[in-house]
C-alpha cells in the first residue's frame, strides 16, 4: 500500500509538471517557476527537494515581479491537493518566502489560500487527525503572521508619509501589538505533533522552523514590553496600566508554556530545541518589581505637583531603578551563552567546537556531541538570543555582520 501510494505520487507530481511546462506565459504565470514550485512540494514525505527550495527564493530575490506567478502557482497546488506532505510542504515554502525580507511579501496580508479545513484524503481518519491538525494550526498563525506583518507595514508607510514626520504610535496601539503577539505565541504552540507515529522526518524538519520563529516572536515581545514599561511609568496611563498588568501575568504563563514546548520538541528529537538557549521566564520577583512601577501610573501627576521636588525626584530614581534592574535580569548575556554561525543553524553552547564531517556539522560541547545537517531553509531562518533576534535576515546577512 504504501508503495503504491508513493508511485502515486510521483504520477501526479509529474503529470503536473507537464501541465505547467506547456502552460502560457503571462504576469500570473511562469512555466519554469511552476515546475520548480512543484518539484519543491512533491509528495515524497521522505525529503525536501533543498534544491528547489533555494531556487525558489533565489527567482524571487531576483525580482519582486515574481511574487504573483509564484503565488498563483502555490495557491492553485494547494487549494487542489489532498495530500499532507504536500500542504506541509507549501506551508513550510511561504514561510520561508516571507523570512527572507522581500518588502513586497510583507505587504501580502491574508494567505492566498485556505487551509483552514484541510483533511488529507488518503490516510486512515483515525491517523489523519494528527497530521490534519497539525496543517491546520501551522496555515492559522502564518495567516496571523502574514496580517500582523502587513499592518505593521501600512502603519509604518502611513507614518512616514506624515507632513510631520514620524509620528511615534500611542501607547494604546503599543499594548495591542502586545496583545497580538501574545495571540501569536499562542498559536505557534498549538503546532505540535500529536502522537508519537508523527515523529517522522518531514514534521520534524517543520517544527525546527516554529522554533526559530517561536524565539522570534517571543523578542520581539520582550523588547515591546520593556519600552511599553517605560511610557506607561512617563505618562502615569492608569486604564493602559492595568492592561499591562493583565500582559505581563499572562505573560508569566506563557513563560512556563514555552519552557515545557521546547522541552516536548527536544524529547521527539527536534534538532533546533536540543540547541536553543534557555527561556528566560517572568518570576514572582518580576511581578512584584513591575507592579511597583505600574502602580506609580495610578497617581494622577498634577496631585504630585505639590509634593517637595526632591521628594519626587527621588521615587523617580527608585522606579528607574526597578525597571533597570528588570531589564538586566532578562538580559541572556548574562547566561554565559556564545553564539557561532554554521552554514546550517545557529548553535549555542559555553564552550563549543565544530568539525565538519561529511558535510555535517559535530559540535562538542559539555553535554555531548550533536550531529547537525544541512537544512533546506538555511537562507530564510537563524536562531539567535531572544533579545537581538531577526528572522528577516537571511544567514549569509547575519554572517556579514
Amino acid at each position: 500500500m504504501r508503495v503504491w501510494k508513493q508511485a502515486t505520487g510521483v504520477i501526479k507530481d509529474k503529470n503536473s509538471i507537464w501541465a505547467a511546462k506547456f502552460s502560457r506565459k503571462g504576469p500570473w504565470r511562469n512555466p519554469d517557476l511552476e515546475t520548480v514550485i512543484i518539484k519543491a512540494t512533491s509528495h515524497d514525505e521522505n525529503r525536501i527537494d533543498c534544491k528547489n527550495v533555494q531556487r525558489v527564493f533565489k527567482w524571487l530575490r531576483t525580482s519582486p515581479l515574481y511574487l504573483k506567478p509564484l503565488v498563483w502557482a502555490l495557491s492553485i497546488r494547494m487549494q487542489k491537493t489532498k495530500s499532507w506532505v504536500v500542504a506541509l510542504k507549501g506551508l513550510m515554502l511561504i514561510h520561508g518566502v516571507f523570512c527572507i525580507g522581500i518588502p513586497v511579501v510583507q505587504k501580502m496580508g491574508r494567505l492566498p489560500f485556505d487551509l483552514s479545513n484541510f483533511n488529507d484524503g488518503y490516510l486512515n481518519p483515525s491517523k489523519a487527525y494528527g497530521v490534519n491538525a497539525f496543517v491546520r494550526s501551522y496555515f492559522a498563525y502564518l495567516d496571523k503572521r502574514s496580517v500582523f506583518v502587513s499592518s505593521e507595514v501600512k502603519n509604518l508607510k502611513k507614518n512616514n508619509n506624515n507632513k510631520e514626520g514620524e509620528v511615534e504610535e500611542t501607547l494604546m496601539e503599543e499594548l495591542e501589538k502586545l496583545q497580538n503577539l501574545q495571540e501569536m505565541i499562542d498559536m505557534l504552540l498549538q503546532i505540535k505533533p500529536r502522537n508519537v507515529n508523527m515523529n517522522v522526518g518531514l514534521i520534524l524538519e517543520a517544527m525546527d522552523c516554529i522554533i526559530v520563529e517561536i524565539f522570534d516572536v517571543y523578542s520581539k515581545f520582550c523588547n515591546k514590553i520593556a519600552r511599553v514599561l517605560m511610557r506607561i511609568y512617563d505618562v502615569g496611563a492608569k486604564t493602559e496600566a492595568c492592561i499591562m498588568l493583565k500582559i505581563l501575568q499572562k505573560a508569566v504563563i506563557q513563560g512556563d508554556e514555552l519552557a515545557c514546548y521546547i522541552e516536548f520538541c527536544r524529547d521527539i528529537g527536534v534538532l533546533n530545541a536540543s540547541q536553543c538557549p534557555k527561556i528566560e521566564r517572568i518570576s514572582d520577583e518580576d511581578i512584584q518589581d513591575l507592579e511597583k512601577v505600574i502602580k506609580g501610573a495610578y497617581y494622577d501627576k498634577k496631585s504630585l505637583e505639590g509634593i517637595n521636588d526632591c521628594g519626587g525626584e527621588k521615587e523617580n530614581q527608585d522606579k528607574a531603578i526597578v525597571v533597570r534592574d528588570f531589564l538586566q535580569r532578562k538580559e541572556l548575556s548574562q547566561n554565559g551563552l556564545t553564539t557561532v554561525i554554521t552554514h546550517q543553524w545557529e548553535v549555542f553552547f559555553d564552550d563549543i567546537m565544530v568539525n565538519d564531517v561529511k558535510g555535517n556539522s559535530v559540535i562538542n560541547g559539555d553535554k555531548g556531541s550533536i550531529v547537525i545537517t544541512t537544512n533546506p531553509f538555511e537562507e530564510s531562518y537563524s536562531i539567535v538570543p531572544y533579545c537581538h533576534v531577526n528572522i528577516n535576515q537571511s544567514l549569509p546577512d547575519l554572517i556579514s555582520l
